[in-house]
């Protein structure tokens, strides 16, 4: 279970904004942050980098944005040994919008894109390579890429500078066994490139998907503090860190964040395993009719939504 090459990253307050609209208060960030460093965590992400023309300020907390100034306000100059990340989602994001690493506190740049926007994302993916980014591309819900079109993708992202590619389970709807073969297309196409999972627990499968990552070569982890993430969540970090079972990582940090502040806000923000995620993540739909299902008053008649989405598909 020990690799050196292993990076782990925490993307507590970016994922986990997905179901708060980022409306994060800084005692808690500065928490996660704390805990990161303490923890032994690799990489950090704290939050989207996005372009005032595509989102209010008047709707999204700040962490939507992840300016210079509130990166400051909580981490200083970050004089330790955590990287920070920042992901942005294309078209949503001006280029210019992305300082040169030498003037910003991010050290990693992620691009989140579907398939059919592979170009652009290659091209934004190499034009923060040049600005001095550590980048990945993480291509969303491949569980619904056509073998050809993947290829085809891939491809095109083993001729570019990026250094880092990722498996994203978007809809939390892969096995184990699809896990496997998706890393190896990975590798085989990209055999230069660092291979990253990203999972979501649908399905109650992000933990072990990840670990069937770990086995296959997959050296970018994501997780994120008590799973905490659209929908379902994601891979819990305290679970992640306790397989590892490297001494650099320490779990005693993670569990008080936990216990501080989050066993209080899952009463207020619903996260986690439910029917419904379930549902969606079977039929290999986005979540997003399971999580509007999640916030109505029928909320607990899995039933009903059950022969919902039998009858009209991903609403």
């Amino acid at each position: 279970m020990y690799r050196e090459e292993i990076k782990v990253l925490d993307c507590t307050i970016r994922d986990g904004g997905l179901m708060n609209a980022w409306h994060f208060s800084d005692e808690y960030v500065k928490a996660v942050y704390d805990a990161c460093v303490e923890s032994g965590i690799d990489y950090m992400e704290i939050g989207y980098k996005s372009s005032e023309k595509a989102y209010s300020r008047e709707e999204v907390g700040c962490w939507k944005f992840s300016d210079e100034k509130d990166i400051e306000r909580i981490v200083g100059e970050n004089n330790t040994s955590l990287k920070l990340s920042a992901m942005v989602d294309i078209g949503r994001i001006e280029p210019d919008d992305i300082l040169p690493a030498s003037d910003s506190l991010l050290d990693m740049i992620r691009v989140a894109a579907y398939v059919h926007q592979i170009d652009k994302a290659i091209w934004l993916a190499d034009h923060c390579v040049e600005k001095g980014y550590e980048v990945s591309i993480n291509l969303m819900a491949v569980s619904n890429v056509l073998e050809r079109d993947l290829e085809e993708a891939l491809e095109d992202v083993g001729k570019s500078k990026l250094p880092i590619f990722y498996l994203v389970d978007s809809f939390g709807s892969l096995y184990c066994e699809q896990v496997e073969g998706l890393i190896k297309k990975y590798q085989e196409f990209l055999p230069k490139k660092t291979i990253g999972v990203h999972m979501h627990n649908n399905m109650q499968l992000a933990f072990s998907n990840t670990i069937t990552g770990i086995i296959q070569n997959a050296n970018m982890l994501d997780a994120t503090f008590l799973g905490i993430g659209r929908g379902a969540g994601n891979c819990p970090l305290e679970l992640l860190l306790s397989f590892l079972k490297n001494p650099k990582y320490k779990i005693r940090p993670i569990l008080g964040v936990i216990q501080e502040y989050m066993l209080d806000m899952q009463k207020e923000i619903d996260w986690g395993y439910h029917i419904p995620y379930l549902i969606t993540g079977s039929m290999n739909q986005h979540p997003r009719s399971a999580m509007k299902w999640m916030n109505s008053e029928e909320k607990d008649d899995f039933a009903a939504f059950f022969s919902q989405m039998n009858e009209k598909g991903d609403l």
